[in-house]
């Protein structure tokens, strides 16, 4: 409560959110793989899904001018349920419509995270951003434990118990009105503030200095492994392990330390202490992903995820201060909007993120789908460990900037 009123309202809306991403992260590639028993279909879903993003950041930024930040925000989160619905409404699980149903979920996270980037890097500074980061994703943990092993729990009794005829895509669609449901709240407490849009309307730039450069390097890295951490753990569970129980039962349990761990550093944790959190999640992904290369099995499969949810708060509590910080210094400095930046770095992303998956759907068409969940990942966290001293030398720069 001592934060601004601005900043409190971005993170009520964000943990709020936080309870459909899971669904959306987990339960939607179980959801093609169940009814496709194909891994490549997840990809190519993701492939879409990541395809749809900067061209939503592209759309959002000229809309801008004409509509305030809260509607386009609103739209963003409607967008990930409406996708969800056109899923369900599928006779079929094929190619073209998981592609449609991709794109528009990748629209929906593009105008979702190209206002929530600029709302958070508006109403946060460098000082609280350890701490706004920290709650968040603390949250977003929490909602990482629950929202996995109720779904995962609701989805297995709907058929054992016969509810909805007994069927799961009737539970699968009662999942998808929760998800609306929840992105309609979300939607109503963004529109309690009248946010400021970016100041200045161009966003569309070629040029950039060398640390922005040294920026879009470290998210193509941060993209590559974004796009298996959203496809590789539904396919291995549901190939190696078991049914979405088991596959939300891992999530939670795992999640608990992380989230607890995640509010400490948070709390105590300072702008110099970022790069030893970085490391520390690089390395525990590698480690996850070397444990399931070799065991390649059940428990391989089990510790991978458990590192895997480590990761991810790990590396983002400690990666988006990185990147603000940055946007901070270079927007005043070149005198731009920061909206151009959040726009550029989306493409810095999605570099990785096409690399990633490409990587991974040609392993599972010209060797096999084995080979493909049993070795991209080593070959992904290897070249994530280059993250490391790249941030380190961001987080130089951005200071000698800075002065």
């Amino acid at each position: 409560m001592s934060m601004p009123k601005d900043m409190r309202l971005v993170l009520i809306t964000n943990m709020i959110y936080a309870f459909v991403i899971p669904i959306i992260d987990i339960f939607v590639g179980a959801y093609i793989m169940r009814s496709s028993n194909d891994p490549s279909m997840v990809a190519v879903y993701q492939l879409c899904v990541y395809t749809g993003i900067p061209i939503a950041f592209l759309i959002n930024g000229f809309l801008l001018n004409k509509f305030n930040i809260s509607h386009l925000y609103s739209f963003g989160m409607l967008l990930s349920g409406i996708s969800m619905i056109f899923m369900m409404t599928l006779s079929t699980i094929n190619m073209a419509g998981v592609s449609i149903a991709g794109f528009i979920m990748g629209a929906s996270f593009g105008f979702f995270w190209a206002n929530r980037d600029f709302l958070t890097l508006d109403t946060t500074n460098d000082t609280n951003r350890n701490y706004y980061y920290g709650v968040e994703t603390f949250f977003y943990t929490i909602t990482f434990i629950i929202v996995p092993a109720v779904v995962g729990w609701f989805l297995i009794k709907s058929t054992s118990l016969g509810w909805f005829g007994g069927s799961i895509q009737g539970a699968y669609k009662v999942v998808t009105t929760i998800v609306l449901l929840l992105t309609i709240l979300a939607s109503i407490v963004i529109h309690q503030h009248r946010f400021r849009n970016p100041k200045q309307k161009k966003f569309l730039y070629l040029h950039f200095t060398t640390l922005w450069k040294k920026m879009l390097m470290l998210a193509s890295l941060k993209g590559m492994v974004q796009g298996y951490l959203v496809t590789a753990p539904a396919i291995l569970i549901m190939t190696l392990v078991g049914n979405e129980e088991t596959l939300g039962t891992i999530q939670s349990i795992s999640g608990i330390l992380t989230a607890f761990l995640l509010y400490f550093l948070g709390r105590t944790t300072k702008p110099k202490h970022r790069i030893y959190i970085f490391a520390a999640g690089m390395t525990i992904f590698l480690i996850g992903a070397l444990t399931n290369q070799i065991l390649f099995s059940a428990i391989g499969v089990i510790v991978f995820v458990l590192c895997k949810v480590l990761f991810m708060p790990l590396h983002d509590i400690a990666y988006f201060p990185i990147q603000m910080k940055v946007i901070d210094i270079l927007s005043v400095k070149e005198n731009r909007s920061k909206y151009a930046y959040i726009f550029n770095h989306e493409f810095g992303l999605y570099l990785g993120r096409f690399f990633g998956l490409v990587l991974f759907i040609g392993l599972a068409f010209y060797v096999s789908k084995d080979f493909a969940l049993r070795y991209s990942l080593v070959i992904v966290a290897l070249i994530q460990m280059l993250a490391i001293p790249l941030a380190k030398n961001i987080m130089k720069h951005s200071y000698q900037e800075e002065k």
